[in-house]
């Protein structure tokens, strides 16, 4: 059997270097593409590109994993962007919006990491807190001083989810994030949350659809942690029994 092919979404920056100033460059972060390596998947990375090839990107594909990033534009929840809020990128959004909604459209799983978690929620009818500190009923440090590649706070997962056959209750995670789900989407269940109730994971398992999405980053914790490599395992999963079934 082929391994299946997950598509990465990429991200664009300045090339950080004089002599090439002038040029931008595609990219992702490596911890992705090892994980869904080493999870038996083949990765590819899905550059930001007009909207209209989402279609055909989506074919191209088994499963689809969003990545993290800038805040998702509030335009797209009928917001104002506010003080607090942090760079965003419309077209990264315009592009991954599509693509969300074409791989929904083909039955295509998805798993949604932080921004990706976000935009999720965005699409399916949902807002987000432009920044934690809008709630004062938050009191755990969400964008965490440790290392990236430590867990520094706990989760409480909700029984009978499809995040509970992967993650155990009172597991603990890293944290680098400023805002978080406001209103829920449509459709959408809550199968996790931190001690001071931020939404930590999201999910919609069923015949018609596959979609997970984590507010955490299991990308930079898979080598050390197994629950971890667990959450590409099971996108991995998904995509074959998705592929099977079509």
């Amino acid at each position: 059997m082929t391994h299946p092919i997950i598509g990465i979404t990429g991200n664009t920056s300045a090339f950080k270097n004089d002599d090439f100033e002038a040029f931008k460059i595609n990219y992702s972060s490596t911890g992705f593409s090892t994980a869904i390596s080493l999870a038996g998947g083949t990765p590819i990375i899905i550059p930001i590109n007009e909207a209209t090839f989402a279609k055909e990107y989506i074919q191209l594909i088994d499963g689809l994993l969003l990545t993290g990033g800038q805040d998702v534009t509030p335009m797209l929840y009928g917001e104002e962007p506010r003080k607090v809020i942090g760079p965003t990128s419309p077209e990264r959004d315009k592009c991954e919006v599509a693509l969300v909604k074409e791989a929904i459209r083909q039955k295509k799983p998805i798993l949604g990491i932080c921004r990706g978690l976000q935009l999720i929620n965005v699409v399916l009818g949902g807002s987000l807190l432009q920044d934690l500190s809008e709630d004062e009923s938050i009191t755990i440090q969400h964008v965490q001083r440790s290392q990236p590649e430590f867990s520094t706070h706990s989760i409480k997962v909700k029984s009978g989810t499809h995040i509970a056959e992967i993650i155990d209750n009172n597991s603990y995670v890293n944290s680098i994030h400023h805002q978080a789900i406001k209103e829920l989407g449509k459709g959408l269940t809550v199968s996790a949350w931190s001690p001071d109730n931020v939404i930590e994971a999201i999910e919609v398992v069923d015949d018609n659809q596959s979609i997970i999405g984590i507010q955490w980053h299991p990308e930079l914790t898979f080598l050390e942690n197994h629950e971890s490599l667990s959450i590409f395992k099971d996108l991995i999963k998904r995509s074959i029994s998705s592929k099977s079934s079509m």
